[in-house]
């Protein structure tokens, strides 16, 4: 099992289809996905065959992007997934105006681990791997604005907010967040 990357109290690393049970059991929490929308998988073989069709293929392409399922050090319980992948690849990326180059970030964590700091810790190494690995131009990401520790999360990591705008079928406007290259380099180290 490849591990992407670790930091202080995180692993994340590839999922596996043995992980179709505890994917499907995040999807399906009313809490984790009230800011994410009707998207949650039917079964345990919805969530395999989401490994399979969905994660599986960032792994098979070789450029250090993807969704990795991250796990909590001390105790190896699986807490959610983080991910780096093309900005064109997110549902509304046609509205967000995200360019080809650009990288999202994202993450969705069980409830049992919010407010702990893993969001921030894990997308802080994932911002600094972007752009002293990977090359990357800009990060985005986005969220509901109703999710406050979300966008909070994407603040903490040093990006700027940049745009909001309604998406279809939510209740909340969505906010867009950045961070450039050159704003990397010049300013803290994240």
């Amino acid at each position: 099992m490849h591990v992407y990357l670790e930091t202080e109290r995180l692993t994340l690393r590839e999922f596996t289809e043995d992980d179709a049970e505890r994917l499907f059991a995040l999807d399906t929490d009313p809490d984790v996905m009230r800011y994410i929308g009707p998207f949650m998988p039917k079964s345990v073989d919805e969530s395999r065959a989401k490994i399979r069709s969905w994660i599986e293929k960032y792994y098979s392409a070789g450029r250090g992007l993807g969704v990795w399922a991250a796990i909590e050090k001390s105790t190896g319980e699986f807490l959610g997934w983080f991910c780096l992948r093309p900005g064109s690849d997110w549902v509304f990326a046609h509205l967000s105006g995200w360019g080809p180059d650009d990288l999202e970030m994202g993450y969705r964590l069980h409830k049992a681990a919010w407010g702990k700091g893993y969001a921030t810790e894990a997308s802080r190494a994932i911002v600094r791997k972007a752009f002293t690995e990977l090359d990357a131009k800009r990060i985005v990401s986005s969220a509901l604005l109703s999710n406050v520790a979300s966008w909070r999360v994407m603040e903490k990591v040093g990006l700027k907010r940049v745009q909001q705008f309604p998406l279809p079928g939510y209740d909340s406007p969505d906010v867009t967040y950045a961070l450039a290259r050159e704003d990397y380099e010049s300013g803290p180290t994240v």
